[in-house]
C-alpha cells in the first residue's frame, strides 16, 4: 500500500491531518504521521472514535473551490449513487461499491471528481441514513 494523505474526522469534532500506509477497513486502527516520509512518532487512531477518514489531494483545498454535491446529468459512476447523513446533520453523495453492516464503515467516491476528496471511508456507527439517489 502506498502513502496516502489524509484527513481525519473524529466523532467529536476533531480534525487532525497527516500521512498513512496501514489504513485499513478490517482493522480497529492505524498509525498517521505528520510528514510524508513516515518518520517520527506516529499517532495511534483507533477507528472507534471516527467518523469518516477522507483522502485528498491537499490539505488546504481551494476554498474558491464550489464543490458539486450531486452527481452530473449522464454521469454513471462505478457502484450505487448515494446520500449519506451523519448523524451529526452532515450530508454527503457520492458512489460506493458495497455496504456490509457487518463491517465498520464503507468507501464513498464523492459525487464531484474534481473536489479535494478522492475517496471518504465512512463508519457507519456515525450515520443516521444511507439513501440510494434515484436518477430525475
Amino acid at each position: 500500500m502506498g502513502i496516502s494523505k489524509v484527513v481525519v474526522r473524529y466523532m467529536d469534532g476533531r480534525i487532525v491531518k497527516g500521512f498513512t500506509q496501514n489504513f485499513s477497513p478490517d482493522k480497529d486502527s492505524f498509525h498517521l504521521f505528520a510528514n510524508p516520509s513516515l518518520s517520527g512518532s506516529a499517532k495511534e487512531v483507533l477507528m472507534k472514535e471516527l467518523k469518516a477518514l477522507f483522502f485528498v489531494r491537499e490539505f488546504a483545498g481551494d476554498s474558491k473551490y464550489q464543490e458539486r454535491k450531486k452527481h452530473a446529468p449522464g454521469e454513471n459512476p462505478s457502484g450505487r449513487k448515494v446520500e449519506v447523513r451523519f448523524k451529526d446533520g452532515e450530508v454527503m453523495a457520492g458512489s460506493s461499491l458495497a455496504f456490509d453492516r457487518r463491517r465498520k464503515g464503507f468507501f464513498l467516491f464523492p459525487a464531484d471528481p474534481k473536489g479535494n476528496n478522492l475517496k471518504i471511508f465512512v463508519v457507519f456507527a456515525t450515520v443516521e441514513t444511507i439513501s440510494k439517489v434515484n436518477p430525475p
